[in-house]
């Protein structure tokens, strides 16, 4: 049985890692001025959105006589659709995210909570609902659910791999998952099969280190994953790059690949780039505009 001391130790660990996380999500949020997100069609709403001349099958009472007074023509005044949408958000907290080349750089894992947190951030302002995909935080809106997120967002997971979840996808909703894409993928490409079978469109944000693509390594050299499992020793590393690159390659294009079939959205983001371009790219690819 756990303590109370020991509770209450891991809990103000737990809370002391919160609040950075939530002011850097915040701060980053605030620095990409954005319009509605994805909600331009006419339907039922309050916020004025278009003027549109009269059309078979209008009823009078949609006539606005003010606008239709200014000439001889009549006009409808039509209001924005706002039906909030809901955005399932998986961040990779598996061990391999743990990494970083360089002290200048932050790990996987940060980046990528930073970037699904500031989305959510973007995504909750705008009016929409946003969970975690699986069971444990169905989409809401509100602060609150910006902070759950930001709770759940700091959990390790011990496994070097965290496969993406994909229980409870909310038919036609939309989804972001954001990993660096280097475990199996057959657990990728049976979550993004099923969201496809439910309707659900999405982005993969691929995150990856800087030497993860240059592959610096020369010499005897000790490669060992972050949870233990896997170590390789070579007294050539040297060799090993073009074999190396050709296989990411080959992951990359697996995965451009499953998006093209299923309807999603692919992105590549390095940790030594600018986390605002990424977020930029993420939100506008939720609305379908980037390729």
């Amino acid at each position: 049985m756990t303590s109370a001391s020991s509770l209450r130790e891991r809990s103000e660990s737990e809370a002391g890692r919160l609040p950075p996380l939530l002011a850097r999500a915040e701060h980053l949020a605030g620095t990409v001025l954005l319009g509605d997100h994805g909600r331009r069609r006419a339907g039922l709403g309050d916020d004025f959105w278009q003027y549109r001349p009269v059309q078979m099958g209008d009823s009078k009472r949609m006539i606005d006589h003010r606008r239709s007074a200014r000439g001889d023509q009549q006009f409808v005044r039509e209001r924005e659709w706002q039906i909030a949408q809901s955005v399932m958000l998986w961040v990779d907290q598996g061990a391999s995210m743990r990494f970083s080349s360089g002290k200048e750089l932050p790990d996987k894992v940060e980046r990528a909570r930073l970037l699904g947190l500031a989305t959510a951030i973007l995504l909750v302002r705008g009016g929409e609902r946003v969970g975690l995909s699986g069971t444990t935080l169905p989409p809401r809106r509100g602060n609150n659910q910006v902070y759950r997120l930001a709770e759940s967002l700091t959990q390790d997971q011990p496994e070097d791999y965290s496969p993406p979840e994909h229980r409870s996808m909310i038919p036609h909703a939309r989804a972001v998952f954001i990993s660096d894409f280097l475990g199996e993928m057959d657990e990728v490409r049976l979550a993004l099969t099923k969201a496809a079978d439910r309707g659900v469109r999405g982005v993969i944000l691929q995150v990856l280190d800087p030497s993860e693509e240059m592959f610096p390594f020369q010499g005897r050299t000790i490669f060992q994953s972050i949870g233990g499992t896997l170590v390789h020793e070579t007294l050539k590393a040297g060799e090993l790059r073009t074999r190396y690159q050709d296989r990411l390659a080959e992951r990359k294009e697996e995965l451009a690949q499953l998006c093209r079939v299923t309807g999603w959205h692919l992105g590549l983001h390095h940790t030594g780039d600018s986390a605002q371009s990424a977020l930029l790219w993420l939100y506008r690819a939720l609305d379908g505009g980037t390729r």
